[in-house]
């Protein structure tokens, strides 16, 4: 590889590394928020909106692991406990992988998909979080899919760019655009990044009750 090639990868690999590093400090404070507002007990829901919940097909999952890591913790403890260092190392670890965890499950409880006088809020977790007016939406249905595929998020099928926001390869609600939409998904193109879409297909626990509110406000 010569010279001036190296040099022009070397900007692409910096950005690279400095993308992820903001993502995961955001990531990282947004784990602190979401238990914050787990522990005030004040979702992420706008005046005059309405949330519902998405997390029921992986809350007995992150359940287990909150559970499994807070097991973990005093065990290791226990094997490494004649080596300081190393004990207070893995200690550390384990509180953070702990308090990761639980604020992973604090963002799925208090990010919930909302539906107001604005539009629609489409969440998953930590990072999105995707608004949509009603200008931007043509319709809204309920449309059962259970074998949506696990990756990516956005496929294309017949001229149609789809966003697919799966909870254990199912999805339960339409969103139909207007026109294709740019939503802004974690990490960068061609996976993630700023997407254009046509649909967004979500996963509600209550998909009655989401359709109920998106009657009372589209």
């Amino acid at each position: 590889m010569s010279a001036d090639v190296q040099r022009a990868a070397r900007p692409s690999v910096a950005r690279r590394l400095g993308v992820f590093a903001l993502r995961a400090l955001k990531l990282e404070l947004r784990i602190y928020a979401s238990i914050g507002r787990l522990v005030a007990r004040r979702p992420a829901v706008a005046p005059g909106a309405t949330g519902f919940a998405y997390h029921a097909p992986v809350f007995t999952i992150l359940m287990v692991f909150i559970v499994l890591s807070a097991v973990e913790i005093p065990i290791i403890d226990l094997i490494v406990h004649r080596w300081p260092v190393v004990r207070i190392s893995f200690l550390i670890l384990g509180i953070w992988g702990l308090t990761w965890m639980i604020g992973l499950l604090a963002a799925y409880l208090m990010r919930p998909h909302t539906v107001g006088p604005d539009g629609i809020r489409v969440r998953e977790g930590l990072e999105i979080d995707l608004p949509l007016s009603w200008d931007d939406i043509a319709s809204v249905a309920l449309d059962r899919r259970t074998d949506e595929p696990k990756s990516p998020r956005v496929t294309e099928a017949d001229g149609t760019r789809i966003l697919s926001l799966r909870m254990q390869d199912r999805t339960v609600i339409t969103i139909e655009l207007e026109r294709p939409t740019i939503v802004a998904l974690p990490g960068t193109a061609p996976k993630g990044g700023r997407q254009a879409v046509d649909e967004v297909r979500i996963w509600v626990d209550d998909p009655s009750g989401f359709m109920a509110a998106v009657r009372r406000h589209i």
